[in-house]
């Protein structure tokens, strides 16, 4: 019975395999972005074409977000420095990685348009 189990989980383990990403450099952040919704569980953002931005994690938080050096940059006030972070694509192109210094990963899923 062990024997079948375990048969059966290294058959399956190709599903449990970590995703696989593509790194995005500076026009491509920017056209995964523009004009896009990304869904991170209980919170959302919006990415406008004027560089503005929402998150909403049950209230609206406007901040202004731009492209600099193969990095996705973002300001929120009343703070008035900016956090820059790699950002990587999905290979199904479905997810969006941000990745900062350490641990500081954030992965949002895009909103499909209704």
């Amino acid at each position: 019975m062990r024997l079948t189990i375990a048969m059966a989980l290294c058959a399956a383990w190709p599903a449990f395999a970590s995703e696989e990403w593509v790194n995005l450099r500076d026009h491509d952040i920017r056209a995964a972005l523009t004009g896009k919704t990304l869904d991170y569980g209980s919170a959302w953002q919006d990415f406008r074409p004027s560089g503005r931005t929402l998150y909403n994690a049950g209230a609206d938080s406007w901040g202004t977000w731009t492209v600099r050096g193969d990095e996705y940059c973002s300001q929120w006030p009343p703070n008035a420095s900016w956090a820059c972070y790699g950002v990587d694509l999905s290979a199904d192109g479905t997810k969006v990685r941000f990745r900062g210094l350490g641990d500081d990963v954030s992965t949002g899923t895009f909103r499909i348009a209704k």
